[in-house]
């Protein structure tokens, strides 16, 4: 894997698991997309972000959910730069993408219970977490 870089920034690894939800069900959908870019243009902790390298962790997070034990290697990439502090964040912005279009299929079902057991985000502020992904998502 030698486009993977030496070391990600904090919101480099943010970024880098919310493409891991969008690529979990192998269908990337534009309003996750869409998502993504929203949440990276709009909250704080990526106020200053160079959104360039938005392509750059896209790409290693698509080489490495294609390696036998890449889910291991995203968590241990993503773990160490990212701050415990933005561990319920970054489940948050997780959540948000994958309620984008509306549809939660099993795959991203499992991804998400995988990030909530890898950040150690306990059960109840996780259930609260969904719920209001859920709630910001819903259509007429």
């Amino acid at each position: 894997m030698p486009d993977t870089p030496l070391s990600l920034t904090p919101q480099d690894a943010l970024v880098a698991i919310m493409m891991a939800v969008s690529v979990s069900d192998l269908n990337i959908r534009t309003s996750e997309l869409v998502t993504i870019q929203r949440i990276v243009n709009h909250l704080p902790v990526f106020a200053d972000y160079d959104a360039d390298r938005l392509s750059t962790v896209s790409q290693t997070v698509f080489d490495l959910m294609e390696e036998e034990d890449g889910l291991d290697a995203l968590f241990g990439l993503v773990k160490d730069p990212l701050p415990e502090k933005l561990y319920e964040t970054a489940y948050a912005m997780a959540c948000d993408v994958a309620a984008a279009d509306g549809k939660l299929g099993e795959e991203e079902l499992e991804m998400l219970a995988e990030i909530r057991y890898q950040l150690n985000i306990d059960r109840l502020h996780g259930a609260a977490i969904e719920r209001g992904a859920r709630a910001r998502h819903m259509t007429l």
